[in-house]
């Protein structure tokens, strides 16, 4: 085994599993990334293609983490200053209220940011717009980042 780690940072967050587990602890981030200054955001670390990610649940001992699915995860929710949100994007973007259904029989309502062209800036749009398997969701309070797999549907919210 060599020396070599990459620096992480560790995010508050609670996870809800396609089994109805909700649960509190911490994610970890990549300290730096090449494409942005500062730490990767949770939404580019769901994003990435390995298919499990660190979670270190708040009941557990200090060296317990689990290593979850992505696939099973339904929502990876995290306070909104430890979202990443950059305040310069937000301010040019339009926000668009969203309520979702998710397989767990669960509603979410916030609203989706929408960092698309003018003639393709719908809800619709914003969801079809992406490959990746995680989008945000915004509450007053939380980012919500939501596994597309696990949507119902989506309704637009005036």
């Amino acid at each position: 085994m060599s020396g070599f780690s990459i620096p992480r940072v560790a995010v508050p967050a609670s996870l809800l599993l396609t089994d109805g587990d909700r649960r509190r602890g911490q994610i970890y981030v990549m300290e730096r990334v090449p494409h942005h200054s500062g730490p990767e955001t949770p939404l580019e670390m769901l994003n990435r293609a390995e298919g499990f990610f660190a979670f270190r649940p708040a009941e557990a001992g200090a060296g317990a983490v689990l290593l979850v699915t992505k696939a099973r995860t339904i929502t990876l929710s995290v306070p909104r200053e430890a979202a990443g949100e950059d305040p310069a994007r937000l301010s040019a973007a339009k926000r668009a209220g969203i309520e979702l259904a998710l397989a767990d029989d669960s509603r979410l309502t916030g609203w989706a940011t929408l960092e698309l062209p003018e003639y393709h800036s719908r809800l619709l749009d914003y969801l079809n717009a992406s490959p990746d398997l995680f989008f945000a969701v915004t509450t007053a309070d939380e980012v919500h980042f939501v596994n597309r797999a696990h949507v119902l549907y989506a309704r637009p919210e005036a």
